[in-house]
């Protein structure tokens, strides 16, 4: 199975470009990625425009399939800020030299970032080493990547024995649908599409028993940081303020909002979102997260994909791809 070469396509190219550059070509724009049919509450402040009366600038918004695509354009100087990144296809860029850091955390979600298997199989936790030999639809370098390896090495199934294809989740949903793959992974409203074809084989709460935690970032690269760093801190401050509206009451203004950015019905923004959990910016600080954890976690995470083949090498520490000055500076905001 080529891991390796299918996942260094993914940021072929990643180390030759900086980032500092993004900033929307000069002109008081800023660029920012997110993800569609993933809600969380910085959207409702996004169609309010809180964000462009905060920063006193337009702030244009592109959607992704993947947080593998969005390190490559922040690579190419297409993105300045991309919000919910997954952990792993930062490790992914980094690991290959980008330069990029983490401002904050966005979303801890161990529920909705799952493998599928579908349900004609009839395999579960207790049958899982009957994987062996089945195609596997997995967007590499992702998350879902991360907790598919993870998954994996737990039930003892070897790499060598899947055949696994490179697919955004809304594509391995649709494999699986149509019976051309076996098992599928993915998050949000593509995984919750996959659960009508199959089933899970561990749930987020089994998982992070396991140490598979399942957590979002907010990123920049480093050089737009350090020449941006009051404008990240604002844009910080905005998103802990709509997550601290949602978590104290979840207002049905908020969900309407939401839901309607996401591109998705109330009902299912609100389902999805009551598998996610937003810290507040104090437990982001503390040691259990950007404090010491996190730095810890990404080399975890670079160490299983090394093991498994997927990337030539982890760095030392990622303790440089963290910087916290504009979070801490946006709990004064």
């Amino acid at each position: 199975m080529k891991l390796k070469t299918a996942l260094k396509g993914a940021v072929a190219g990643v180390t030759l470009v900086s980032g500092s550059a993004a900033f929307a070509g000069g002109h008081g724009e800023l660029n920012v990625a997110y993800f569609l049919e993933w809600p969380m509450p910085f959207q409702a402040a996004k169609v309010s425009g809180a964000y462009d009366a905060a920063l006193g600038m337009k702030v244009n918004w592109v959607s992704f399939d993947t947080g593998t695509a969005m390190s490559a354009a922040m690579a190419s100087g297409d993105i300045d800020i991309s919000v919910s990144q997954g952990v792993p296809p930062f490790v992914v860029a980094t690991s290959a030299g980008q330069d990029l850091q983490i401002v904050d955390v966005a979303v801890s979600y161990a529920d909705n970032d799952n493998c599928v298997v579908a349900s004609g199989l009839e395999i579960d936790k207790s049958s899982a080493g009957e994987l062996a030999g089945k195609k596997v639809a997995v967007p590499l370098g992702t998350a879902a990547h991360y907790g598919f390896l993870k998954q994996m090495e737990h039930f003892g199934v070897s790499l060598d024995s899947l055949t696994v294809v490179d697919m955004a989740p809304a594509e391995g949903q649709a494999a699986l649908a149509q019976g051309a793959v076996d098992m599928a992974c993915g998050w949000g409203g593509a995984l919750r599409r996959m659960k009508e074809s199959g089933n899970v084989l561990l749930t987020g709460a089994e998982k992070t028993d396991l140490g598979i935690l399942v957590f979002d970032v907010t990123t920049a690269p480093s050089g737009f940081v350090a020449e941006n760093a009051d404008i990240v801190a604002k844009f910080l401050a905005v998103t802990a303020d709509a997550n601290t509206a949602w978590n104290t009451s979840q207002p049905e203004f908020m969900a309407n909002l939401i839901a309607q950015d996401a591109g998705m019905s109330v009902e299912d923004a609100k389902s999805s979102m009551s598998t996610f959990v937003f810290p507040d910016i104090n437990t982001q600080l503390s040691n259990s997260w950007l404090g010491g954890n996190a730095q810890s976690f990404m080399k975890g995470v670079a160490d299983v994909f090394v093991n498994a083949g997927s990337i030539d090498s982890a760095k030392d520490s990622y303790a440089d791809n963290v910087n916290t000055g504009p979070l801490a500076a946006a709990k004064g905001m």
